[in-house]
């Protein structure tokens, strides 16, 4: 007959379930007694910083992405390389995300050390950025739980093939999508994110000088002139949407059928059936697109989610504790 634990061991068994349990539990108010000023300092930091440098929202919406996708937000692709480690943000696909991004949610972290020190993960501060500044340029609001807490490992032999690249076909950016269980429709809601931002030349530059037929001619004439000099000049970029390119819309959908895509991944979502239809669905219609890429972010942001004794708070967001 097994005996009875006693009381004392019990209670213990019992505090170290509720902990874990309580620890990794998600919620929109996290941070509510732990640090209460948490939303004001988020607030204040992003304004600044928007007003400062108006191309913020779209560089911080891209780093939020290729940090989601491959882990799951954690923080991962914020760390630094060390002599022993390649880390996440040196793979090549990731060397041209915007130095805006990182820079903002360092001064998040830094405001909220001060106030609130070793409680706010970067990946929660990463998270809430992106929809912040995503309302201010226009977009849709949408829920951001909070308690993620930040990964311990960031290599960057874990990047390649599980990024999306503009020169990917179709099928295999679909492919990358579906081994974190996002649907062909939440692919292309994603996309829109594309209504914002800039690319650099060297993205597309093959395209507008190899396979042209899918421009608009005037326009494949222009990015030719705007990128001529790419090569010596590797900072030459070129808006996403050449229409609304601060505002976040539905143009860039709109823009897909006349030839006015930038990147060769943008061609592939109008030519392809799979996902044809759903650019003509957000092209027609902004608040579809609006409600599908909130609920499609909300889902991004709890993929691969790492909380409890699952991942740790980071003392600052480039470097491992």
């Amino acid at each position: 007959m097994a005996k009875t634990p006693p009381p004392f061991l019990s209670i213990l068994i019992f505090l170290s379930l509720f902990t874990c349990l309580s620890e990794s539990r998600l919620d929109l108010n996290y941070y509510s007694k732990s640090c209460p000023r948490f939303n004001d300092i988020m607030r204040d930091t992003i304004t600044n910083k928007q007003i400062t440098t108006p191309t913020t929202a779209a560089a911080t919406l891209r780093l939020f992405f290729h940090d989601a996708i491959l882990n799951g937000v954690d923080a991962s692709v914020l760390i630094s390389s060390t002599p022993f480690n390649k880390a996440e943000r040196d793979a090549d696909i990731n060397l041209s995300l915007p130095g805006d991004a990182f820079d903002v949610v360092t001064r998040a972290k830094t405001a909220l050390e001060l106030s609130c020190p070793n409680t706010v993960s970067c990946a929660d501060i990463l998270a809430v950025a992106t929809r912040d500044l995503v309302t201010m340029v226009g977009g849709p609001y949408y829920n951001v739980v909070l308690g993620r807490k930040d990964g311990r490992i960031s290599k960057a032999s874990t990047v390649d093939g599980n990024l999306p690249k503009p020169t990917m076909p179709m099928s295999q950016i679909l492919e990358i999508f579906k081994n974190r269980n996002f649907t062909e429709q939440e692919m292309v809601a994603l996309s829109g994110a594309h209504t914002i931002g800039f690319s650099h030349c060297k993205e597309f530059s093959s395209s507008i000088y190899n396979d042209t037929n899918h421009y608009n001619p005037r326009f494949v004439q222009g990015l030719q002139r705007a990128c001529g000099d790419y090569q010596k000049n590797p900072t030459l970029s070129v808006f996403n949407d050449i229409m609304t390119p601060n505002k976040f819309d539905n143009l860039y959908y709109q823009n897909l059928p006349k030839g006015l895509g930038l990147l060769e991944s943008d061609h592939g979502l109008n030519s392809d059936l799979r996902t044809q239809r759903f650019v003509d669905m957000y092209a027609r219609d902004q608040n579809l697109f609006f409600r599908d890429f909130a609920r499609a972010m909300e889902k991004l942001g709890v993929y691969g989610v790492k909380t409890g004794r699952g991942g740790e708070i980071r003392h600052r967001c480039d470097a491992i504790n």
